[in-house]
């Protein structure tokens, strides 16, 4: 199985630079073209970490002592010389015989017979092993990384090489090494030795040794401890178990190899636990500066109203939950929560009490299933991330002792460790809510596992599939919180048939964090924009062509695309505000509406803005501390939805060019012609606030001594009047809505 067109002993490694051809890859491993191995290899401005092409690394054990050969690769190589790292690793390439290009039906199966045909090749020239000895079809294709790493330490903070490569990770099983012909050629090896984990492990503590960073990234993520590739050898190598042909783990390289030429920094690297978004800080978090913050005079009053003045009331002190519920228990659920999500706790918290922790807890249910979801490192294969998936919705509802260790990162790690301390105030709850919530987790967990196996890496193929998606991580939420609403007795019991209203305002909020979150979900290589959708503006048929915000062309078609997107999201908007008028009860109305009206707000905020191409866009704190405390109607609710749709109609009026421009228009006067009235009511208070100040100003000006300037009493005194006019104004012409009630008044007529 010798290549014809290519014989590595007649080239030198210059040779090889320029005449090699790999295979140029999109993120998501398709071939899109190829260049010469230096090219592809370059690290500077223009490239700052390269051009992505496709590798392969072979593991090679001896199964009679289960030692791993390595090599030390030779000192005359270009890029990491010196280095220990695996058997061998190397490229294939575009026009050998037999063919090294896998196309993607070859991950089906994980044949890759291409990769494999090259491991051929290149452990006969590197190591002088015959192909003879070897069988290509004994090879074991595991999974995929996506890495990349400057040579800075054989050349320097400003290396002018690294790598950037999809490696495909290849084990290979001989009975004893006694049977293998191993020659390595000088110029590639310049040692060999076979080790054991624990012998690599005392290798990796002596600092005088080098070793690759592509090598270190997979015995620490796959090969070490128990139950791993290396420990389970013989499961590896007979069953699927570790195998996963679907996705890609991404990861960024030891900090010692960042910088180059390019001065590249951090491209997939998990940062800060303790932040929320942003993929845990590896992704830049869009703010305004402080003192444009501080300009918001009305806003930083809303935050000082809502922090000391009139603050969300907890009630989880009340009487029936602290005499229903395990206190420890509860005690770390309502701690759980405040670290998982800060900003949706303290609504959750408002709750009336016949429904607080009903919620509490689905919402930690939910989120512990989500962790499981999300975590992209810490399962072998996707078999066992699956595995874990089901057993979760089949059993932590189940078992009273139930827990997971490893999965997440931060407090969501902590809320799995400690699942127990959850399941014991789930079993405190009534039996029809469990119902709900076990019913809900359960069709969640189905749905998840549906899109587990995809590969997400280029997002979801159509509109149909991106809502089906939502439908399953969102749209069930909106029904389980219909029916927990009406198992309360707080809510009408018909607000658990409400499922295709439930089913689109779960969409919008979901829509809205996929929209804001196109970078973080596309570094991840989980991305859920839909591909009808963008594939009409990238000229390169690839997600991650919206990247490039210097260049006009790709920015102007990136905004178009952000807009269909958020076109698409707004359309939702009017089921939104039709689910909201069947409510009763003023908090969960509440509970409902803050979420709807952060989701507008947000949509405004993205229309039409670059930076969602560049990193996490999120909205003043004080505009969210505003829009709580102006949350209490449903004519207030209107009047939120309103403003930011005419903000952003005004936004799609400027856009000419924006092909989704009419379109965008036309959603917008649907959310006018359900809130036109509460437009003009508003608009008829503030008229006759403005008679009455300029009234007020005009007496105290006749009233004041002529020619001199208006005291600072005058003009309080006039202020003050004028609020008074204002508030009077506001109640009569502007009244709240009476439909509402309180949880407390709800109860009492019902008994």
């Amino acid at each position: 199985m010798v290549t014809k067109t290519w014989d590595g002993n007649a080239m030198s490694q210059g040779d090889m630079m320029l005449k090699d051809t790999v295979l140029v890859l999109s993120e998501d491993d398709k071939v899109i073209g190829s260049a010469s191995k230096k090219e592809s290899h370059v690290f500077d401005e223009k490239q700052p970490t390269g051009i992505l092409h496709r590798a392969f690394s072979v593991f090679l054990f001896d199964e009679s002592t289960n030692e791993l050969l390595l090599q030390q690769r030779a000192s005359t190589k270009i890029t990491f010389p010196n280095v220990w790292t695996n058997t061998c690793c190397s490229h294939p390439l575009h026009g050998m015989e037999p063919p090294e290009v896998d196309l993607p039906e070859a991950l089906e199966n994980g044949e890759v017979m291409g990769v494999k045909n090259a491991a051929i090749r290149k452990l006969n020239h590197e190591l002088g092993i015959p192909p003879s000895q070897l069988d290509v079809t004994k090879f074991k294709f595991l999974t995929r990384l996506h890495y990349w790493a400057a040579d800075t330490v054989t050349h320097g903070p400003e290396s002018p090489w690294g790598e950037h490569e999809i490696d495909y990770v290849l084990f290979y099983i001989i009975p004893d090494k006694s049977v293998l012909t191993i020659k390595p050629h000088p110029d590639e090896v310049d040692a060999i030795t076979w080790v054991t984990e624990d012998g690599l492990q005392e290798m990796l503590k002596d600092s005088s040794l080098l070793f690759s960073p592509w090598f270190r990234l997979i015995f620490q993520r796959w090969m070490t401890g128990k139950n791993s590739w290396w420990s389970d050898l013989k499961e590896t190598m007979t069953t699927d178990k570790y195998c996963d042909y679907v996705n890609i783990s991404r990861f960024d390289p030891p900090k010692e190899h960042f910088g180059g030429g390019g001065k590249a920094g951090p491209k997939f690297l998990k940062g800060d636990a303790s932040k929320k978004q942003g993929a845990y800080g590896k992704i830049k978090t869009h703010k305004e500066s402080k003192l444009l913050q501080l300009l918001q005079v009305d806003e930083v009053w809303s935050a000082l109203t809502l922090l000391y003045v009139q603050p969300l009331v907890s009630n989880l002190e009340t009487p029936h939950i602290q005499k229903t519920f395990s206190r420890n228990e509860l005690l770390f659920c309502d701690q759980i929560l405040g670290k998982v999500s800060r900003s949706f706790a303290a609504v959750i918290r408002q709750l009336p009490q016949q429904l607080l922790v009903d919620i509490l807890v689905f919402y930690l249910v939910l989120r512990a299933l989500d962790t499981i979801e999300d975590d992209t490192t810490a399962f072998p294969s996707m078999e066992k991330k699956i595995a874990t998936l089901k057993d979760f919705y089949d059993n932590a509802l189940v078992d009273p002792k139930w827990k997971l260790d490893g999965v997440g990162e931060g407090d969501e790690l902590r809320l799995l460790q400690e699942f127990p301390k959850c399941h014991t105030i789930y079993s405190e709850l009534n039996r029809d809510s469990r119902a709900v919530i076990a019913d809900i987790t359960k069709r969640m967990g189905e749905g998840m596992k549906e899109f587990i196996v995809k590969d997400m890496g280029q997002g979801t193929a159509t509109v149909e599939e991106y809502n089906r998606y939502c439908h399953f991580v969102a749209g069930l939420v909106g029904e389980g919180l219909s029916r927990l609403f009406a198992v309360s007795g707080l809510e009408s019991s018909s607000m658990s048939k409400e499922i295709h209203l439930s089913d689109r305002m779960g969409l919008f909020l979901q829509k809205v964090n996929i929209i804001r979150d196109y970078l973080e979900d596309y570094v991840d290589g989980r991305a859920w924009w839909p591909k009808s959708i963008w594939s009409k503006y990238s000229e390169t048929g690839d997600l991650g062509y919206f990247c490039n915000m210097d260049d006009k062309k790709v920015r102007a078609k990136s905004l178009a695309c952000l807009n269909e997107l958020v076109t698409d999201a707004l359309e939702l908007a009017p089921d939104c505000l039709a689910y909201m008028s069947k409510l009763h009860c003023t908090e969960i109305f509440r509970f409902c509406a803050i979420p709807q009206v952060m989701a507008i707000a947000t949509l405004d905020k993205l229309y039409n803005n670059p930076d969602v191409f560049t990193g996490v866009v999120k909205i003043r704190k004080g505009l969210s501390c505003q829009l709580i405390l102006q949350t209490n109607t449903v004519e207030e609710l209107h009047g939120i939805f309103y403003n930011f749709s005419q903000s952003i109609a005004k936004k799609a009026k400027r856009a000419k060019s924006d092909p989704t421009r009419e379109r965008t228009q036309k959603a917008c006067q649907a959310v006018f012609d359900l809130t036109e009235s509460t437009r003009l009511r508003r608009t008829k208070m503030w008229k006759k606030v403005s008679v009455a100040l300029v009234a007020t100003l005009a007496v105290k000006s006749f009233v004041a001594p002529k020619k001199l300037a208006l005291p600072l009493g005058y003009l309080a005194k006039g202020m003050a009047l004028t609020v008074t006019t204002m508030l009077f104004w506001n109640s009569a012409i502007y009244p709240k809505n009476n439909k509402l009630k309180s949880a407390q008044k709800l109860s009492k007529k019902d008994a």
